[in-house]
């Protein structure tokens, strides 16, 4: 996905629990087609762990013959986690892996020194009304890999961990949870869970990650007598026990992790822990030094600010 920044809505009615610490309720953003709800980066808060970014797309139903079209774009000092809940998702990138993504699948590109891609709906969902639904983030790379190699991962959904029990059925999609771990290569400490709640079972929100936060998708969650609908980012305290019910059927995405050893800089698709960096990406696009995606003719050109 390609980033653009934009400000912040502001929220209405403010509801807290002791160790909630701020609630982000997303900007919506029009990419062409369909929309998108950007949590973060905002204003309040750039980070939660290294998960820099964090975009819902859709859902979105495609009349036939449509679909998304994100032309050739680079990224650096970053990996993109993209997860479906609903449609398909095409991926091609410049280092020559080409992934069709399915729902509960998990996609891991990691750019770091530098990578081009583009996300497409595949031909073969254009025939039909087939929709869109999922997430994409961005997870910052610590300062010793954001030079790494660029590398690809792909997982399948019936490789991720489950849990269920009692109402709650979670994936475990990154690093540990619910006494889980995915078999995904991450390079930092992080950790991210779909999980599913029907109304009136919980799940805890484990307090040994640093930092961490609920993205509520849809539905409706209790928090120490606290409601919140999605869509709502709820990041937290760190160290105190969570316990979150459903009101209502819930969809939500546990996640968090390390804090990044310092800030980023983020500008466009490029993130890097130093401006100089930043600014040679943007030449190196401009100029046409990325790698260009096989079998692809198009791309985004460099914003003009």
């Amino acid at each position: 996905m390609s980033w653009l920044p934009s400000n912040d809505p502001e929220p209405g009615d403010k509801r807290s629990c002791d160790a909630l610490e701020l609630v982000i309720i997303p900007r919506v953003r029009d990419l062409g087609g369909f929309e998108v709800r950007r949590a973060l980066p905002s204003g309040k808060r750039q980070m939660v762990g290294p998960f820099i970014f964090f975009d819902q797309m859709g859902p979105v139903q495609f009349m036939a013959g449509q679909g998304m079209d994100v032309r050739p774009h680079p990224h650096i000092g970053l990996a993109t986690a993209t997860y479906l809940f609903d449609g398909r998702v095409m991926h091609r990138d410049s280092e020559g892996n080409i992934m069709e993504i399915k729902p509960g699948a998990l996609n891991l590109m990691t750019a770091g020194r530098g990578i081009a891609h583009s996300e497409r709906t595949p031909q073969s969902a254009r025939r039909g009304n087939e929709g869109m639904f999922g997430i994409q983030s961005w997870i910052a790379l610590p300062e010793a890999h954001e030079e790494t190699a660029p590398s690809f991962q792909h997982f399948d959904a019936a490789s991720l961990p489950i849990i269920e029990a009692g109402g709650t059925r979670a994936r475990i999609i990154a690093g540990s949870a619910f006494g889980k771990k995915s078999p995904v290569g991450v390079l930092s400490e992080w950790f991210y869970a779909e999980v599913m709640l029907e109304p009136g079972a919980s799940a805890p929100l484990d307090p040994d990650h640093e930092e961490r936060d609920i993205y509520v998708v849809e539905g409706e969650i209790d928090i120490a007598g606290e409601t919140f609908e999605g869509p709502r980012l709820l990041i937290f305290r760190p160290n105190d026990p969570i316990t979150v019910r459903a009101t209502r059927t819930a969809r939500l995405m546990f996640l968090g992790g390390n804090a990044m050893e310092g800030r980023r800089y983020i500008w466009w698709n490029f993130v890097s822990s130093r401006r100089e960096r930043i600014e040679q990406a943007k030449e190196d696009w401009k100029t046409g030094r990325f790698k260009p995606v096989p079998d692809e003719t198009e791309f985004i050109p460099l914003p003009e600010k």
